[in-house]
């Protein structure tokens, strides 16, 4: 296997079944990618030490989905130079909504691009796009996706 350009991290197993589709996703247009789960709550330590090797591991884009509170997303932006894309999740308090403000209100100049809650295949589709850049086989592959959108 190809060594991944994406990290896919969510805060918890239960996030799963939503992150999973961003996966899918990513293998449709051939991109390399890993799964992670860690808390930005419950293991900050493990988190702040998976972060600091994502360069020396040539990752080049995150996802990062995380409920309720939703710190995951901001603290990995926080601590690394590549782009992240959060995913809020739906919870069963506020309906997502709690996750969704957690993770678009970042301070000034800590971007994370923020999606809809649930949204983890428009994540990794913004994830092929922002690779489309550097990458020409992938830039072919979105395009192909694209056309293929358009004739449906």
């Amino acid at each position: 296997m190809a060594r991944p350009l994406v990290a896919i991290v969510m805060g918890s197993a239960s996030d799963m079944p939503v992150m999973a589709e961003a996966g899918k996703m990513l293998e449709q247009f051939e991109i390399a990618h890993e799964e992670k789960i860690i808390s930005a709550h419950r293991n900050p330590q493990t988190l702040h030490e998976y972060v600091s090797q994502l360069k020396d591991r040539h990752i080049e884009v995150v996802i990062a989905g995380a409920g309720k509170a939703a710190h995951l997303p901001g603290v990995i932006a926080g601590q690394c130079t590549q782009p992240v894309i959060g995913v809020p999740m739906k919870t069963s308090d506020l309906g997502g909504m709690d996750s969704l403000l957690s993770i678009v209100q970042m301070p000034r100049g800590v971007p994370v691009a923020t999606v809809a809650i649930g949204g983890a295949v428009n994540a990794a589709i913004l994830a092929a796009q922002i690779l489309a850049l550097k990458h020409p086989a992938i830039e072919k592959k979105f395009i192909e996706y694209k056309e293929e959108m358009a004739r449906a």
